[in-house]
Protein backbone atom coordinates (compact mmCIF):
# COMPACT_ATOMS: atom_id res chain seq x y z
CA UNK A 1 0.00 0.00 0.00
CA UNK A 2 1.04 3.75 0.01
CA UNK A 3 3.51 2.81 3.28
CA UNK A 4 5.95 1.26 1.00
CA UNK A 5 3.70 1.19 -2.87
CA UNK A 6 3.45 3.97 -5.10
CA UNK A 7 0.57 5.59 -6.43
CA UNK A 8 0.99 6.71 -9.60
CA UNK A 9 -1.56 8.53 -12.12
CA UNK A 10 -2.48 6.06 -14.42
CA UNK A 11 -5.75 4.64 -14.31
CA UNK A 12 -5.90 0.84 -14.86
CA UNK A 13 -7.88 0.47 -18.58
CA UNK A 14 -8.77 -2.15 -20.31
CA UNK A 15 -8.07 -5.06 -17.28
CA UNK A 16 -7.23 -8.29 -19.31
CA UNK A 17 -9.30 -11.07 -20.06
CA UNK A 18 -8.95 -14.11 -18.73
CA UNK A 19 -5.75 -16.03 -20.29
CA UNK A 20 -5.84 -18.88 -21.34
CA UNK A 21 -5.25 -22.41 -20.00
CA UNK A 22 -1.10 -22.61 -18.93
CA UNK A 23 0.54 -24.53 -17.04
CA UNK A 24 1.44 -24.01 -13.07
CA UNK A 25 4.67 -21.52 -12.41
CA UNK A 26 6.39 -21.46 -9.56
CA UNK A 27 7.77 -17.57 -9.15
CA UNK A 28 11.45 -17.10 -8.35
CA UNK A 29 10.94 -15.59 -5.00
CA UNK A 30 12.47 -15.02 -1.50
CA UNK A 31 10.69 -14.42 1.35
CA UNK A 32 11.55 -12.39 4.13
CA UNK A 33 9.42 -11.80 7.73
CA UNK A 34 6.05 -11.91 5.92
CA UNK A 35 6.69 -10.67 2.59
CA UNK A 36 6.94 -12.22 -1.04
CA UNK A 37 9.67 -10.70 -3.08
CA UNK A 38 10.07 -11.78 -6.67
CA UNK A 39 14.00 -12.16 -7.94
CA UNK A 40 13.54 -12.74 -11.91
CA UNK A 41 17.32 -13.26 -12.96
CA UNK A 42 18.24 -11.52 -16.66
CA UNK A 43 20.53 -13.17 -19.31
CA UNK A 44 23.44 -11.50 -17.76
CA UNK A 45 22.96 -13.04 -14.65
CA UNK A 46 21.71 -9.78 -12.58
CA UNK A 47 18.24 -10.32 -10.84
CA UNK A 48 16.15 -7.53 -10.04
CA UNK A 49 14.31 -7.59 -6.10
CA UNK A 50 10.34 -6.52 -6.86
CA UNK A 51 8.15 -6.64 -3.52
CA UNK A 52 4.50 -8.29 -4.56
CA UNK A 53 2.49 -6.16 -3.04
CA UNK A 54 -1.43 -6.43 -3.77
CA UNK A 55 -2.15 -2.75 -2.69
CA UNK A 56 0.70 -1.74 -4.67
CA UNK A 57 0.86 0.56 -7.43
CA UNK A 58 1.15 -0.13 -11.04
CA UNK A 59 -1.33 0.39 -13.89
CA UNK A 60 -2.99 -1.21 -16.88
CA UNK A 61 -1.08 -4.54 -16.71
CA UNK A 62 2.16 -3.25 -16.23
CA UNK A 63 4.03 -3.95 -12.92
CA UNK A 64 6.06 -0.96 -11.54
CA UNK A 65 10.71 -0.41 -11.58
CA UNK A 66 12.06 2.60 -10.30
CA UNK A 67 14.35 4.35 -12.79
CA UNK A 68 17.17 3.77 -10.97
CA UNK A 69 17.14 -0.09 -11.32
CA UNK A 70 16.51 0.28 -14.92
CA UNK A 71 19.57 2.68 -15.57
CA UNK A 72 21.62 0.01 -13.39
CA UNK A 73 20.63 -2.92 -15.54
CA UNK A 74 20.94 -1.59 -18.69
CA UNK A 75 17.13 -1.62 -20.09
CA UNK A 76 16.03 0.58 -22.57
CA UNK A 77 13.30 2.87 -21.09
CA UNK A 78 10.79 4.56 -23.61
CA UNK A 79 7.58 7.29 -23.93
CA UNK A 80 4.34 5.48 -23.92
CA UNK A 81 1.31 7.62 -24.73
CA UNK A 82 -1.56 6.54 -22.54
CA UNK A 83 -4.86 7.83 -22.69
CA UNK A 84 -4.07 11.49 -22.17
CA UNK A 85 -0.57 11.49 -20.46
CA UNK A 86 2.74 10.32 -21.74
CA UNK A 87 4.78 7.37 -19.17
CA UNK A 88 7.99 6.26 -19.23
CA UNK A 89 7.65 2.25 -20.11
CA UNK A 90 10.65 -0.84 -20.11
CA UNK A 91 10.02 -2.19 -23.05
CA UNK A 92 11.14 -5.80 -22.93
CA UNK A 93 13.60 -7.76 -20.40
CA UNK A 94 15.59 -10.25 -21.67
CA UNK A 95 15.01 -12.90 -18.74
CA UNK A 96 16.99 -16.16 -18.20
CA UNK A 97 14.62 -19.19 -19.42
CA UNK A 98 12.90 -20.81 -16.34
CA UNK A 99 13.80 -17.83 -14.25
CA UNK A 100 11.88 -15.06 -15.23
CA UNK A 101 8.95 -13.43 -14.89
CA UNK A 102 5.20 -14.18 -16.47
CA UNK A 103 4.88 -11.91 -19.07
CA UNK A 104 2.30 -8.52 -18.26
CA UNK A 105 -1.41 -8.80 -20.01
CA UNK A 106 -1.80 -6.47 -22.86
CA UNK A 107 -0.26 -3.77 -21.62
CA UNK A 108 0.09 -0.06 -23.41
CA UNK A 109 2.95 0.35 -26.23
CA UNK A 110 3.76 -3.55 -25.50
CA UNK A 111 5.61 -3.24 -22.89
CA UNK A 112 6.44 -4.66 -19.54
CA UNK A 113 7.07 -2.33 -16.71
CA UNK A 114 6.15 1.60 -15.75
CA UNK A 115 8.95 3.56 -14.78
CA UNK A 116 9.02 5.80 -11.74
CA UNK A 117 11.55 7.93 -10.42
CA UNK A 118 12.18 6.31 -7.28
CA UNK A 119 10.30 4.35 -4.60
CA UNK A 120 9.79 5.50 -1.01
CA UNK A 121 12.58 6.37 1.09
CA UNK A 122 14.85 4.07 2.87
CA UNK A 123 13.10 1.00 0.53
CA UNK A 124 15.94 -1.43 -1.30
CA UNK A 125 13.18 -2.87 -3.90
CA UNK A 126 13.70 -2.30 -7.36
CA UNK A 127 9.82 -2.13 -7.82
CA UNK A 128 6.48 -3.99 -7.25
CA UNK A 129 4.20 -6.60 -8.76
CA UNK A 130 1.22 -4.33 -7.60
CA UNK A 131 -2.40 -3.87 -8.44
CA UNK A 132 -1.48 -3.54 -11.89
CA UNK A 133 -0.06 -6.22 -12.92
CA UNK A 134 -1.69 -9.25 -10.34
CA UNK A 135 -5.46 -8.55 -11.52
CA UNK A 136 -6.72 -10.81 -14.88
CA UNK A 137 -5.12 -13.77 -13.19
CA UNK A 138 -4.68 -16.58 -10.30
CA UNK A 139 -2.21 -16.64 -7.60
CA UNK A 140 -1.41 -18.67 -4.84
CA UNK A 141 0.85 -16.85 -1.88
CA UNK A 142 1.34 -20.49 -0.28
CA UNK A 143 3.22 -18.73 3.59
CA UNK A 144 4.27 -21.61 5.10
CA UNK A 145 5.61 -23.06 2.34
CA UNK A 146 7.02 -19.80 1.43
CA UNK A 147 6.00 -20.28 -2.20
CA UNK A 148 4.24 -17.89 -4.72
CA UNK A 149 2.30 -19.52 -7.95
CA UNK A 150 0.21 -18.33 -10.75
CA UNK A 151 -2.01 -20.99 -11.34
CA UNK A 152 -4.08 -22.22 -14.38
CA UNK A 153 -6.66 -20.63 -16.01
CA UNK A 154 -8.77 -23.54 -14.67
CA UNK A 155 -7.53 -23.78 -11.34
CA UNK A 156 -10.32 -25.49 -8.95
CA UNK A 157 -9.84 -24.85 -4.84
CA UNK A 158 -9.19 -27.71 -2.97
CA UNK A 159 -11.83 -29.63 -0.49
CA UNK A 160 -9.69 -27.77 3.06
CA UNK A 161 -10.59 -23.71 1.21
CA UNK A 162 -12.64 -21.60 2.27
CA UNK A 163 -14.12 -18.88 0.07
CA UNK A 164 -14.43 -14.84 0.41
CA UNK A 165 -15.12 -12.23 -1.45
CA UNK A 166 -12.58 -10.18 -3.41
CA UNK A 167 -14.65 -6.96 -4.68
CA UNK A 168 -13.15 -5.55 -6.88
CA UNK A 169 -14.02 -1.75 -8.62
CA UNK A 170 -15.98 -1.97 -11.80
CA UNK A 171 -17.22 -0.10 -14.51
CA UNK A 172 -20.77 0.14 -15.88
CA UNK A 173 -19.93 -2.72 -18.33
CA UNK A 174 -18.68 -4.67 -14.92
CA UNK A 175 -14.79 -4.54 -16.30
CA UNK A 176 -12.48 -4.46 -13.67
CA UNK A 177 -11.43 -1.11 -13.60
CA UNK A 178 -8.39 -1.11 -10.48
CA UNK A 179 -7.03 -3.65 -9.21
CA UNK A 180 -7.07 -2.98 -5.32
CA UNK A 181 -8.99 -5.61 -3.95
CA UNK A 182 -11.54 -5.47 -0.63
CA UNK A 183 -12.13 -8.38 1.96
CA UNK A 184 -14.41 -8.14 4.76
CA UNK A 185 -13.01 -9.73 8.59
CA UNK A 186 -14.30 -9.74 11.71
CA UNK A 187 -12.95 -8.30 15.17
CA UNK A 188 -15.21 -8.70 18.15
CA UNK A 189 -18.10 -10.05 16.03
CA UNK A 190 -17.74 -6.70 13.88
CA UNK A 191 -17.37 -6.22 10.08
CA UNK A 192 -14.38 -4.87 8.80
CA UNK A 193 -13.88 -3.65 5.12
CA UNK A 194 -10.19 -4.03 4.61
CA UNK A 195 -7.71 -3.56 1.65
CA UNK A 196 -5.99 -6.94 1.06
CA UNK A 197 -2.53 -5.70 0.60
CA UNK A 198 0.32 -8.22 0.74
CA UNK A 199 2.50 -5.59 1.11
CA UNK A 200 1.16 -3.92 4.13
CA UNK A 201 4.95 -3.15 5.98
CA UNK A 202 5.80 -2.71 9.83
CA UNK A 203 8.84 -0.81 10.38
CA UNK A 204 8.63 -0.80 14.56
CA UNK A 205 10.21 1.10 17.23
CA UNK A 206 12.25 -0.50 19.50
CA UNK A 207 8.86 -0.65 21.62
CA UNK A 208 7.08 -2.60 18.90
CA UNK A 209 9.59 -4.74 17.67
CA UNK A 210 8.90 -7.48 19.90
CA UNK A 211 5.11 -7.99 17.73
CA UNK A 212 6.58 -8.75 14.36
CA UNK A 213 9.43 -11.19 12.98
CA UNK A 214 12.13 -8.67 11.47
CA UNK A 215 14.54 -9.23 7.86
CA UNK A 216 17.92 -7.41 8.55
CA UNK A 217 16.65 -4.24 7.64
CA UNK A 218 14.51 -4.16 10.60
CA UNK A 219 10.71 -4.77 7.91
CA UNK A 220 8.54 -6.69 8.98
CA UNK A 221 4.66 -7.26 8.17
CA UNK A 222 1.63 -6.01 9.53
CA UNK A 223 -2.24 -5.08 9.11
CA UNK A 224 -3.42 -1.38 9.82
CA UNK A 225 -6.31 -0.03 11.38
CA UNK A 226 -7.74 4.05 11.67
CA UNK A 227 -7.58 5.75 14.98
CA UNK A 228 -10.98 6.10 14.64
CA UNK A 229 -11.68 1.90 14.78
CA UNK A 230 -8.62 1.46 17.09
CA UNK A 231 -9.95 4.37 19.66
CA UNK A 232 -13.20 2.36 19.44
CA UNK A 233 -11.46 -0.96 20.67
CA UNK A 234 -9.64 0.36 23.20
CA UNK A 235 -12.24 1.76 24.71
CA UNK A 236 -14.76 -1.57 24.68
CA UNK A 237 -11.47 -3.73 25.58
CA UNK A 238 -8.75 -1.44 27.54
CA UNK A 239 -7.21 -5.12 28.47
CA UNK A 240 -6.12 -5.26 24.90
CA UNK A 241 -2.75 -4.44 24.53
CA UNK A 242 -1.68 -1.06 23.44
CA UNK A 243 2.25 0.03 22.48
CA UNK A 244 2.08 3.71 22.06
CA UNK A 245 4.64 4.93 19.43
CA UNK A 246 5.36 1.27 18.31
CA UNK A 247 5.55 2.26 14.34
CA UNK A 248 8.59 3.86 13.17
CA UNK A 249 7.48 5.31 10.04
CA UNK A 250 4.62 7.39 11.86
CA UNK A 251 4.96 6.75 15.28
CA UNK A 252 1.73 5.62 15.39
CA UNK A 253 -0.15 3.48 18.32
CA UNK A 254 0.32 -1.00 17.65
CA UNK A 255 -2.96 -2.76 19.50
CA UNK A 256 -2.95 -6.48 19.49
CA UNK A 257 -6.47 -7.88 18.52
CA UNK A 258 -7.07 -11.23 20.55
CA UNK A 259 -8.62 -12.97 17.34
CA UNK A 260 -9.58 -12.35 14.14
CA UNK A 261 -11.92 -14.23 11.42
CA UNK A 262 -11.28 -14.14 7.95
CA UNK A 263 -13.48 -16.62 5.66
CA UNK A 264 -14.39 -18.96 8.18
CA UNK A 265 -11.28 -19.10 10.27
CA UNK A 266 -10.48 -17.53 13.66
CA UNK A 267 -6.97 -16.94 13.81
CA UNK A 268 -4.99 -14.51 16.49
CA UNK A 269 -3.68 -12.66 18.29
CA UNK A 270 -2.87 -10.68 15.50
CA UNK A 271 -1.19 -6.63 15.79
CA UNK A 272 -2.61 -3.70 13.99
CA UNK A 273 -0.63 -0.51 12.79
CA UNK A 274 -2.56 2.48 13.32
CA UNK A 275 -3.02 4.71 10.46
CA UNK A 276 -5.03 8.06 10.35
CA UNK A 277 -8.39 7.84 8.97
CA UNK A 278 -7.67 10.59 6.20
CA UNK A 279 -5.28 8.03 4.93
CA UNK A 280 -7.84 5.14 4.44
CA UNK A 281 -10.39 7.82 3.12
CA UNK A 282 -7.89 8.23 0.21
CA UNK A 283 -7.16 5.06 -0.12
CA UNK A 284 -10.88 4.05 -0.56
CA UNK A 285 -10.87 6.36 -3.90
CA UNK A 286 -8.84 3.20 -4.79
CA UNK A 287 -11.29 0.42 -3.74
CA UNK A 288 -15.19 -0.54 -4.75
CA UNK A 289 -15.89 0.94 -1.60
CA UNK A 290 -14.57 2.73 1.78
CA UNK A 291 -11.96 0.53 3.72
CA UNK A 292 -10.72 1.07 7.26
CA UNK A 293 -7.60 -0.38 7.02
CA UNK A 294 -5.86 -3.43 5.63
CA UNK A 295 -4.94 -7.30 5.97
CA UNK A 296 -1.59 -7.78 5.99
CA UNK A 297 1.12 -10.89 5.69
CA UNK A 298 1.04 -11.26 9.61
CA UNK A 299 -3.16 -12.80 9.04
CA UNK A 300 -2.20 -14.46 5.76
CA UNK A 301 0.84 -16.00 7.04
CA UNK A 302 -1.66 -18.99 8.64
CA UNK A 303 -2.84 -19.73 5.43
CA UNK A 304 -2.62 -21.12 1.36
CA UNK A 305 -4.22 -18.13 -0.11
CA UNK A 306 -5.47 -17.89 -3.35
CA UNK A 307 -6.54 -14.78 -4.96
CA UNK A 308 -9.00 -15.06 -7.99
CA UNK A 309 -9.24 -12.09 -10.22
CA UNK A 310 -11.23 -12.99 -12.97
CA UNK A 311 -14.12 -14.64 -10.53
CA UNK A 312 -13.68 -11.78 -7.58
CA UNK A 313 -12.68 -14.24 -5.00
CA UNK A 314 -10.27 -15.16 -2.17
CA UNK A 315 -9.57 -18.78 -1.00
CA UNK A 316 -8.39 -19.62 1.93
CA UNK A 317 -6.92 -22.79 3.57
CA UNK A 318 -5.87 -22.98 7.20
CA UNK A 319 -2.30 -24.58 7.58
CA UNK A 320 -0.47 -23.22 10.85
CA UNK A 321 -2.21 -21.75 13.84
CA UNK A 322 -5.92 -21.28 13.07
CA UNK A 323 -9.20 -22.95 13.30
CA UNK A 324 -12.77 -22.91 12.12
CA UNK A 325 -15.12 -20.60 12.95
CA UNK A 326 -18.07 -21.68 14.83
Amino acid sequence: MGKRGVWVGVVLAGMASMVAAQERQRLPTVYEAGHFYATPTLADGRSLRLLVDTGGGGGSGWYVMARSAASRLGLKTSPCKFDEATVDVVEAIPFRAGQGLPASIDTPCRSAALVIDGLAPGDDEDGQLGAGYLPGRLWTFDYPARALWLERADWKPQPDMHRIALDLPRNAHGRVTLGMGRIALKVDGQSLDLLLDTGATAKPTDAGKATAPLNGRGVGVTSYITTSVLDRWHRAHPSWRVIEHGDGMSGGRLIEVPEVEIAGWRVGPIWFTERLDANFVGMSNYTDQPVTGAAGGNIFQHFRMTLDYPAGAAWFACITDCRPAD
